[in-house]
């Protein structure tokens, strides 16, 4: 890659960052008398402090020629004619939000030509922010990182959707060798195990574009693997936005969970 290249992607990582500083503001600034919540069927709740945070992530990402891709957005199919999609989660993890547990994100991927190639998620209550691109690596809290490669089979750690845990969707997996942490946003736990704060995450069920784009994007920037339940690379920006599952693994880790 030229040092044009690098140079761009760093643009857009600050983009990123600052739009994710600004959200992070948003989303806290609420109280729970201000939640105002409501059930959008299936998908779970939704909070004044979702379209809060997606108006100003909508105002403030795409640029001229961009295409937008939101949960909490009329999906417009002009996105699949554009080269560049942002995909976001204003708050992916919208039931912890509401009830106070500190797993809930703001999720922002970049999108090019169908592959995640950047992608940022903070995580206000715990004061994290994760940052990445495959051109310019991962980092965590502002410190560049370089993800140690766990090679002990002894101190295996998956991160669990907390919901398919209570569902029992992975009462397979126990006894497997490995401890399960059951942890609320999906895009949170990708982003802890691209920088090396866990082995490896997967959900069996389908999940939203918007759920997976910029955790995607942190784990092909940290060197790991992220693949979809069919064994390919994810492609993004899809007429319906929806992939049947996800498998990441942080560098080196895949060969941990062969068999």
């Amino acid at each position: 890659m030229s040092n044009r290249d690098v140079e761009v992607r760093r643009e857009d990582l600050e983009h990123i960052r600052r739009a994710l500083e600004e959200s992070a503001r948003i989303a806290s600034s609420f109280t729970p008398d201000q939640f105002n919540t409501e059930q959008k069927g299936k998908r779970g709740p939704v909070t004044a402090a979702d379209r809060a945070v997606n108006e100003f992530l909508l105002e403030t990402l795409p640029r001229e020629g961009d295409g937008w891709l939101s949960e909490e957005t009329a999906d417009d199919h002009g996105r699949l004619d554009r080269r560049r999609v942002w995909i976001v989660d204003p708050i992916d993890g919208t039931l912890e939000f509401v009830e106070g547990i500190p797993e809930w994100v703001v999720s922002i991927g970049l999108v090019e030509d169908g592959r995640a190639v950047a992608g940022g998620i903070c995580n206000p209550a715990a004061g994290e922010v994760f940052l990445g691109s495959v051109e310019t690596g991962i980092s965590f809290n502002g410190q560049e990182l370089e993800v140690p490669v766990r090679r002990d089979s002894k101190d295996r750690l998956v991160l669990a959707s907390r919901s398919e845990i209570k569902r029992g969707e992975w009462a397979a997996y126990e006894d497997r060798g490995f401890t399960i942490q059951p942890m609320g946003s999906v895009a949170y736990k990708l982003a802890r195990v691209a920088a090396g704060l866990a082995n490896a995450t997967w959900t069996l069920v389908p999940k939203h574009e918007w759920d997976l784009a910029a955790g995607a994007a942190l784990i092909t920037a940290s060197g790991g693997v992220v693949k979809t339940l069919e064994g390919e690379v994810p492609v993004f920006n899809r007429l319906k936005p929806k992939l049947t599952g996800l498998l990441a693994f942080g560098p080196g880790q895949e060969h941990l969970f062969e068999g």
